[in-house]
């Protein structure tokens, strides 16, 4: 079956398929990074899944996973960009690299000891969370406190109760970032943590509570602020609430190379 497979799609790749309607398919296999249509090989083979399954692959939707390769084979093979609406459906089988999986759990397992050795983790839910309410709890000489609510702990500073939020990622999320509505009434600051890709962090927002409420406030449970919306008050491009900053060191070590510059620009005594 293997072999078959490797072969069909060798073979499917020598052509182009423009002409076909299997770019109204909505799921494909993957091998040696080259694609070909499941249903298409399934019914040239008379293979079912599960012996592809067999094989060891597993199916990743590219709505969950972006896959930037198969988008630009699927261009090139079909001569038309995948739309919008079938990329919600797309799915691609391949083999995972079980080694490098491997490999990576056992570096992120001796992590996890340090993380809690040195309390940045207080369980092994949320990592980019965690690890950015601890940068959050360094930088301002934030209290860490077990809340007596169900949402496990709370933060204070001078005695003043601190919403804390982490959005993760190089990019901004488009619908912002969520803070509980009754959350943000019982605090006296929010403090938004961005964190890049690699966990280091890119950008800090300082706001006060009550300027939350008046200007993002709204009907809902939620309150969410959306990073283009509160940029100009990022430590970025901000000097104000720099004040509240007490371990200038520490935020620039774990600043990433942009946020870094910009900061000890900011930061300079």
């Amino acid at each position: 079956m293997k072999e078959k497979l490797a072969k069909f799609i060798l073979e499917y790749n020598s052509k182009k398929h423009g002409s076909s309607d299997h770019f109204k398919q909505s799921l494909y296999i993957e091998n040696e990074d080259k694609y070909a249509p499941l249903e298409v090989f399934l019914k040239s083979e008379n293979a079912t899944l599960d012996e592809v399954l067999n094989l060891g692959y597993a199916h990743s939707s590219i709505e969950v996973f972006p896959n930037e390769r198969f988008e630009k084979w699927y261009k090139n093979q079909y001569s038309k960009e995948l739309s919008p609406n079938l990329k919600k459906k797309v799915g691609v089988y391949y083999i995972p690299r079980q080694l490098e999986v491997f490999n990576a759990l056992e570096k992120i397992s001796e992590c996890y000891k340090v993380f809690r050795d040195h309390d940045v983790l207080i369980n092994r839910k949320k990592l980019p969370v965690q690890l950015g309410e601890w940068y959050a709890k360094i930088i301002f000489g934030l209290e860490q406190n077990k809340s007596t609510s169900q949402r496990g702990f709370d933060f204070f500073l001078d005695g003043k109760r601190i919403e804390v939020q982490v959005s993760w990622g190089d990019k901004s999320n488009i619908k912002g970032v969520k803070f509980r509505k009754s959350l943000v009434e019982m605090s006296e600051y929010c403090i938004l943590i961005f964190l890049s890709d690699n966990l280091m962090v890119r950008d800090i927002c300082f706001l006060d509570s009550e300027f939350v409420l008046r200007k993002y406030g709204s009907k809902g449970h939620f309150i969410f602020l959306k990073e283009t919306e509160i940029r100009q008050y990022n430590f970025s491009q901000s000097n104000k609430q720099q004040d509240k900053v007490k371990n200038i060191p520490a935020m620039l070590r774990f600043a990433g190379p942009v946020f870094a510059m910009r900061a000890s620009e900011i930061f300079k005594k």
